[in-house]
């Protein structure tokens, strides 16, 4: 009789899991479009706008808020929990049986829901990305060294260290962290320097909703990540992007694996662009091996436009940010192959080797279903060098540690040429790397060199050598002598990356700076397909 009462039990429960479903429900409008639009400053930082302008990013209605009404209907539903929303995909995540969610259907404002239980709902939506083509730019000066202690290798196997002596430390630029938590960031020396500068911004937990995002959640593998583009201890540990700004949000849950957290990471990017974020790095993949088997994945499905992250790649992508993400540790199990968001296009995937440029036999191989190449580039991720949540300075293994050594690196070379987009710096680190023209399933386009790109892009000698600039510090007005009958686009940026002012010299051979402040500025000389960068001193 007892196995009979416990077999009766495991079905009902059973019955239960199998009657509990996930899936997006997506609305058809939303309130107040086009004046939202025209008020940016409602839906938007300041900062977010201006790098939005700076790269010719429309403001449209994806910027706009979900309709918090039409929220508030679905959560008052029967037997639904809402559980995150989007407003790139105008939906709402939500948890319930699937007659439950069903019935959402006859609400007037819903377009259509789509199930995470893939025997459900199989469909696709696709999104797309431009493909763009760098230009050409340059910039010398040397200033700053640093004693990388045991991070020296992994920094210096990419000539990510000569961007450093150039004086690009990740000044100006914002990045954001997604990540399963961060304990010990507000406290411990290895990120003292970021807290006292005030450079640690904010952050959010995602999964509790709550603002302790330093709580220890059962991981602190966001705290490691995080060490290889932000950690500094002198002499023992320096990361890739040590001056830069940074958001920390949880959106990974360490006790359960689902695509609620692919929902919660997309709302979590939406929040990054409207903040102004430049970079984003997530050491996360979603593949199988779900808590409930019939949400995973298929290969097949890593096409880059399939999963809910992956389509939210693509929307950062879109919006002007730079994502680097994981290519997964899946290299020596049966899946194999990267993992979302990973396969997408608009993600700058970053694959794993060893100290010598080796390939780390668990990094995830390519190529994606489509059968584009995957993963785009590598970086140190076997015994990469990482903080630890008690301080220590240790080593890992995993596309964990390649993907944000890389996203500091795609920082600094930003910061150095802030007006290029998105795809040009993703196009020239690409470019850059060591198998561009015979890539491979294990490695990609290989290892990057950001001294090569850096010297690359002032290889035009005779632009420079058409014009001189003048005084430097100066007072009032800089003054040009120029050679080119070209037109000379000059582009003022603060060393927050903020561009100030833009003129355009055909005849004239000065422009006016009394109306900015004392301070360093970067000024971006623009002639035809060339560019030439350098500091100047405003006093």
């Amino acid at each position: 009789m007892k196995n009979i009462i416990t077999l009766l039990l495991f079905c009902i429960t059973q019955i239960g899991i199998a009657q509990t479903e996930d899936a997006w429900v997506y609305f058809a409008d939303k309130e107040n479009v086009a004046s939202s639009i025209a008020n940016p400053l409602s839906i938007l930082t300041q900062e977010s706008i201006d790098r939005k302008n700076l790269h010719n990013v429309t403001i449209d209605e994806k910027d706009v808020p979900v309709n918090e009404a039409y929220i508030t209907q679905v959560k008052n539903a029967a037997g639904i929990t809402v559980l995150a929303k989007s407003k790139w995909f105008n939906c709402v995540y939500v948890r319930g049986t699937q007659a439950n969610i069903s019935s959402l259907s006859s609400l007037s404002f819903v377009d259509r829901i789509d199930y995470a239980n893939n025997s459900l709902d199989s469909g696709k939506s696709v999104f797309s990305i431009e493909d763009r083509t760098p230009i050409k730019n340059n910039k010398f000066e040397v200033k700053t060294t640093f004693n990388y202690g045991n991070a020296a290798q992994q920094i210096q196997q990419l000539n990510a260290d000569y961007l450093h002596e150039q004086d690009y430390t990740g000044t100006g630029m914002t990045i954001a962290v997604m990540d399963s938590g961060f304990p010990g960031v507000n406290t411990i020396d290895g990120f003292k320097r970021i807290r006292d500068d005030g450079r640690l911004l904010d952050g959010y937990d995602f999964v509790r909703r709550d603002d302790n995002e330093f709580a220890f959640t059962g991981s602190s593998h966001g705290t490691q990540t995080f060490s290889d583009i932000a950690g500094f201890i002198d002499g023992q540990f320096v990361g890739t992007a040590p001056d830069a700004k940074y958001y920390l949000f949880i959106t990974e849950d360490a006790a359960t694996e689902g695509p609620k957290e692919e929902a919660l990471w997309v709302e979590a990017a939406e929040r990054a662009d409207s903040l102004g974020v430049h970079v984003i790095n997530t050491s996360l993949g979603y593949s199988n091996g779900f808590d409930n088997p019939a949400y995973d994945y298929t290969t097949s499905d890593m096409d880059g436009q399939t999963a809910f992250i992956s389509k939210g790649a693509n929307m950062v992508f879109e919006k002007g940010m730079l994502l680097v993400s994981s290519a997964g540790n899946s290299g020596n199990s049966a899946w194999g192959i990267i993992t979302a968001p990973g396969d997408a296009p608009g993600s700058l995937t970053v694959g794993a080797i060893d100290v010598f440029g080796t390939y780390a036999s668990f990094s995830s191989r390519g190529p994606t279903a489509d059968n584009r190449v995957k993963p785009d580039i590598v970086a140190r991720g076997l015994g990469a060098a990482v903080i630890r949540s008690n301080n220590a300075v240790s080593t890992s293994n995993g596309t964990s540690f390649s993907s944000p050594i890389m996203a500091g690196a795609v920082a600094c070379l930003w910061q150095a040429f802030p007006s290029m987009t998105n795809a040009e710096i993703m196009q020239l680190v690409r470019e850059s790397a060591s198998l561009y023209n015979n890539p491979t399933i294990q490695l990609g386009y290989g290892i990057p060199d950001f001294r090569s790109i850096f010297q690359s892009l002032s290889v035009d000698e005779n632009f420079t050598e058409s014009f001189k600039v003048y005084p430097n510090p100066v007072r009032d007005r800089l003054f040009f002598d120029l050679t080119t009958k070209e037109t000379l686009e000059v582009r003022i940026f603060t060393m927050e990356g903020k561009m100030v002012k833009s003129e355009t010299l055909k005849n004239l051979n000065s422009i006016s700076l009394s109306n900015l402040s004392k301070g360093l500025y970067l000024v971006e000389l623009i002639s035809g397909a060339s560019r030439y960068t350098l500091k100047i001193s405003k006093y």
